[in-house]
């Protein structure tokens, strides 16, 4: 038989997702009200990057990536995921000023919503993608696609720490919300979306400085999906062989996933702590 405090834990956990859910329910309807394309709007920025990098990277600067679109939008989905919860959680608390000082609720879901309504637009995207790829690129059918899931897991538990922290810190310093827009764009570059993973592997991995390139998170994440649906490191371009991701098998990736997990959680365990202790002065600081 349960306690009272546990019935009183149980309850207040429902009551803190049922706000969550609210809260993206909120928040999509906010987004498209009054929208004649509702959702679609979301696919203009993916799809956007695809078109002027696709005609830049295989007509003006060759590359020679078969498929080069695929490549792309295996890590482009995900980065958005990424950026678009971090930016939109940075100024989430401090745009949610009035119900913070007014109403007493687990502030910890303004943060979490953010995450929450950017997964929506992720998951949907994905869907979208997938239906793409069953028409014009069944090579990513097989068994690596098992590596989405523990890469899907890591960039959950790294985007929430991030949104977390960032949330947090913006209230206090509004710097923050600036600095990050210049450091995610510099990161967007940092992290092989555009270019094969394999360019920098060529350039780094003689100087043995390509573990410091692949202990980005968000550099684990992206490789290991684009192995997931690109699937072939080696590819045959204009009679040329061409090697397009890291390397074969699930090894490498996997390795690199796990030291990306590890990153995630100091970092979750580090924005929560952040979160909680600068949440009581919340009020005073809006």
């Amino acid at each position: 038989m349960l306690s009272a405090a546990d019935v009183r834990a149980a309850a207040q956990s429902r009551i803190r997702w049922e706000l969550l859910a609210n809260l993206i329910r909120k928040d999509l309807k906010v987004k498209y009200k009054n929208s004649t394309l509702g959702f679609l709007w979301s696919l203009a920025n993916p799809l956007l990057y695809l078109v002027v990098f696709d005609l830049v990277f295989t007509q003006f600067l060759r590359n020679n990536v078969p498929y080069f679109a695929v490549m792309f939008m295996s890590g482009l989905l995900v980065w958005n995921f990424f950026n678009l919860s971090t930016l939109s959680a940075t100024g989430v608390v401090v745009g949610s000023a009035n119900l913070v000082r007014k109403v007493r609720f687990p502030r910890v879901v303004l943060p979490l919503a953010s995450v929450g309504f950017a997964g929506v637009h992720f998951v949907l995207q994905m869907l979208v993608f997938f239906v793409f790829l069953l028409a014009f690129y069944r090579d990513f059918i097989g068994p690596q696609l098992v590596l989405l899931v523990p890469a899907l897991v890591v960039a959950l538990l790294f985007t929430t720490g991030m949104a977390l922290l960032v949330s947090a810190l913006n209230v206090r310093y509004r710097d923050v919300e600036h600095l990050l827009e210049i450091v995610l764009l510099a990161w967007f570059w940092l992290t092989p979306i555009v270019y094969p993973v394999s360019f920098v592997q060529a350039r780094l991995v003689p100087k043995h400085l390509f573990w410091i390139f692949m202990a980005n998170p968000m550099t684990a994440v992206v490789t290991s999906i684009q192995r997931a649906i690109y699937r072939h490191p080696v590819v045959v371009s204009d009679g040329k062989v061409v090697q397009v991701l890291a390397t074969d098998g699930y090894a490498f990736y996997l390795k690199w996933l796990g030291v990306a997990g590890a990153i995630s959680l100091v970092l979750l365990a580090l924005g929560t702590l952040v979160f909680r202790r600068m949440e009581a002065d919340f009020a005073e600081e809006l």
